[in-house]
């Protein structure tokens, strides 16, 4: 599937759905409350009662010794003014462990669980999003979690011990023309004696200028898409430039060249053509650390609009006390009990290994992430002209330096990093369905032979017969069920209703489209956005009600109510909808029918390409890789 200098080729739709599907883990070993929540089945006992949060006195203390530091020392406006986090940052986080939170203790981690890595990365991100990111990258995704789950003993011995001492790791999958369609990779390890030849380029590496240890995706020819420990300083890469973004300033993020770069063999993660099942496995839990920024943002704009909206006098009143800003107060705050709520539910259950998560997991990265930029955005229209300008411009001028538009720039890219919004809505869209493929995929399949359509039927008939009556009638119907959440048991009784009016949705879609169904995005988009806001409401319901505080009793009611509002819209969107509308619109507009209305302004003129075009070979730029000098 590459062309021979190692540039991607053209892959067809059903190849790149092909290579997509053979990296998903397809068996499911533990309960999922997510996928019972697609199929109808509102399994609330899998989440209730709430779990036990681990007991571990040295988290605990690591935690207070990150506060400390974080409260006085690490100096998030300075980040953001020279967009570069200072090597005695690094060389701190290092002291206290913060590298190794994720690594176990044998290999000279921490070992926390992942409900005390969130708290830190929650935490740390209030004061330094780039520096949450930085450490998310290097854990969640990087080179640690990978060798955790699929490493070798000599692997583990080798890497983890220095990742754990405070060297840095990046994880390398993206490419200039490869995002999201990881079948048209275009980087090639090349058998050699003793290992691998790697070629390739590579995009959008977080913590690209800085790590020693990467975990870079390549294709092994006749093999597929395989995962290396590659060393950072390996004679042949070079790092080209350090890239800029909208927010994240002090994001160390490169574009890498490999050129003739030789891995060992003993540097394979998981064994040949298993690249893309162990990037998406270290997803599964990996993408907590992404809300946890979320929840840390939301925690921090409440903060904002509470204090600025008791004080700040408008029309005779503080202006909170309007009705306007207030409903705004109330979905920030809501909203965040919300996020937190799932988030602390999904590290609890992914501690004590009781469910698989990955529905879990991904519905609170899109929750949050979603929410997140709403709150930001709802923060800049509370503060007015303040939340436009930046910290330290109002600092100049005397006033406190609330950096509501920094959280707004940080916050954007969550709607991006770790899957886009459109494509957790097609991977949780694609798990939801599952258990209808597994039975009924043969019918669909416009490929299958005849023998095998008329085996699904005959296995489609006996599930359908058994699943369809369990939707007709369930425990939200009964007003008396769910009694033991008092105020909060007519909100479970409504998700347990839309859980099933949600799975009978879903079939009369495949009944409908059959295969086409893979290609109505919007549909599939909003039954994901349902099931994120069912699972929200859930969560909140369990963690509100096992705390018996009355505070966060109303703040679930509240986010419910909220919920089910947003909920049914998205129901009623199902059906009544411009979707077919919009495409034909979209095409006409690709094909230049519109353009009249790009008259009348000015475009810059240019002729670069969209999409940078490399050639292969030794880089011909100079290679700006930073390296942070060790703890004295």
């Amino acid at each position: 599937m590459t062309t021979t200098n190692g540039k991607p080729a053209d892959v067809s739709e059903k190849q790149a759905r092909q290579v997509a599907e053979a990296a998903r883990e397809t068996e499911w070993r533990k309960p999922s409350f997510g996928k019972e929540l697609f199929l109808g089945k509102f399994q609330l006992d899998l989440i209730d009662p709430w779990p036990t949060p681990p007991d571990s006195p040295e988290a605990d203390d690591f935690l207070r010794k990150l506060d400390a530091y974080v409260r006085t020392e690490l100096d998030g406006d300075r980040i953001e003014r020279e967009a570069r986090i200072p090597d005695e940052a690094f060389q701190e986080l290092a002291r206290l462990g913060a590298f190794g939170m994720k690594i176990d203790k044998e290999y000279g981690g921490l070992g926390l669980s992942n409900l005390h890595y969130c708290k830190a990365l929650t935490l740390i991100g209030s004061v330094s999003a780039s520096t949450a990111a930085l450490l998310s990258a290097h854990q969640s995704i990087g080179v640690p979690q990978p060798l955790k789950l699929f490493g070798s003993a000599v692997q583990k011995q080798a890497f983890l011990p220095r990742l754990a001492g405070g060297e840095v790791s990046a994880f390398l999958l993206t490419e200039p023309d490869v995002g999201s369609d990881p079948a048209r990779l275009g980087t090639v390890a090349e058998p050699v004696e003793g290992g691998y030849r790697l070629n390739g380029m590579k995009l959008w590496a977080t913590n690209g200028t800085v790590a020693t240890l990467l975990v870079v995706m390549a294709r092994v020819p006749g093999k597929g898409i395989t995962a290396f420990v590659v060393e950072g300083d390996s004679p042949g890469i070079t790092v080209e430039r350090r890239n800029a973004f909208l927010g994240l300033r002090g994001l160390e993020n490169s574009v890498t060249r490999f050129h003739d770069v030789f891995v060992p063999e003993e540097n394979v993660i998981g064994g040949l053509g298993k690249g893309l099942r162990i990037a998406l496995t270290t997803l599964n839990t990996g993408r907590l650390s992404l809300p946890a920024m979320c929840v840390g943002a939301g925690k921090r704009a409440l903060t904002i609009a509470r204090e600025w909206s008791a004080e700040r006098v408008q029309w005779g009143r503080a202006v909170g006390t309007h009705e306007a800003v207030a409903q705004k107060i109330a979905f920030i705050a809501a909203t965040t009990y919300a996020m937190e709520s799932m988030l602390d539910l999904c590290c609890l259950i992914a501690d004590d290994a009781r469910n698989d998560i990955r529905i879990e997991a991904a519905l609170v990265k899109l929750f949050a992430s979603e929410m997140g930029w709403r709150i930001a955005d709802e923060l800049i229209q509370i503060r007015g002209g303040r939340g436009y300008e930046t910290a330290e411009s109002l600092r100049a001028r005397g006033e406190r330096p609330a950096e509501a538009e920094q959280i707004l720039r940080d916050m954007r890219i969550n709607r991006i990093f770790e899957g886009s919004t459109e494509i957790m809505h097609l991977l949780i869209a694609r798990e939801a369905v599952d258990a209808h493929l597994a039975v009924a995929g043969d019918i669909i399949d416009p490929e299958a032979a005849l023998a095998a359509k008329a085996r699904a039927g005959a296995r489609a008939g006996g599930f359908y017969a058994r699943w369809l009556p369990t939707l007709a009638v369930g425990k939200g119907q009964n007003p008396l069920q769910y009694g033991q959440f008092g105020p909060l048991a007519a909100h479970l009784r409504y998700v347990e209703r839309a859980s099933r009016k949600l799975a009978r949705s879903t079939f009369y879609a495949m009944s409908r489209w059959q295969g086409k169904l893979e290609r109505k995005q919007g549909f599939l988009g909003r039954i994901v956005d349902i099931g994120a806001e069912l699972f929200a409401m859930s969560a909140a319901c369990v963690r509100a009600n096992a705390s018996r505080q009355q505070a966060q009793l109303e703040l679930a009611d509240l986010f419910c109510r909220q919920a089910r509002l947003r909920t049914e819209a998205l129901f009623a969107a199902l059906w009544d909808n411009t979707d077919t509308l919009d495409v034909k619109a979209a095409k006409r507009v690709l094909d230049g029918r519109y353009a009249f209305l790009e008259d009348g302004v000015v475009h810059p003129a240019s002729d670069a390409a969209w999409v940078a075009p490399w050639q292969a070979g030794a880089a011909t730029v100079e290679d700006v890789r930073r390296r942070i000098p060790p703890a004295q």
